[in-house]
């Protein structure tokens, strides 16, 4: 897997618009990245949420590759808990916890095992067309 490089901020703004939506319950999804850049959030088939957890289902993961997970807390805490560092270990390099209010300043990024890293927000011209298969 490719170092991931930083998240495009589209991307984070629907990470933030989806967390606030979804509050109380926390949100959860898999992070994708392109050339090293976060650009889709995967929300995978039978994902359960509640006031204090959202439960993913790992086996509905298609055959593709994470470059780590995003969830939401209801509270300003974005600190991982035990289950959520079980999961950062599972699924990627890059983990987004998103805290209320759900705003820019209300995040943090960690690393597999549960460090603090930097990720930059990066402004990324996606382009407009799409191939139909």
């Amino acid at each position: 897997m490719r170092e991931i490089k930083g998240i495009a901020r589209e991307t984070l703004e629907f990470i933030l618009e989806v967390s606030k939506s979804t509050a109380p319950n926390e949100f959860a999804g898999l992070l994708r990245a392109d050339d090293g850049i976060i650009t889709e959030v995967i929300v995978l088939p039978g994902t359960e949420s509640s006031e204090v957890s959202a439960v993913m289902r790992l086996y509905m993961l298609p055959m593709i590759s994470v470059a780590g997970s995003v969830h939401s807390h209801p509270t300003p805490n974005v600190n991982p808990s035990s289950a959520d560092l079980s999961l950062f270990l599972r699924t990627g390099k890059c983990h987004l916890i998103v805290g209320f209010p759900y705003n820019e300043g209300s995040w943090r990024c960690y690393d597999a095992n549960g460090r603090r890293r930097g990720l930059p927000v990066l402004d990324i011209d996606f382009d407009q067309d799409i191939d139909v298969l």
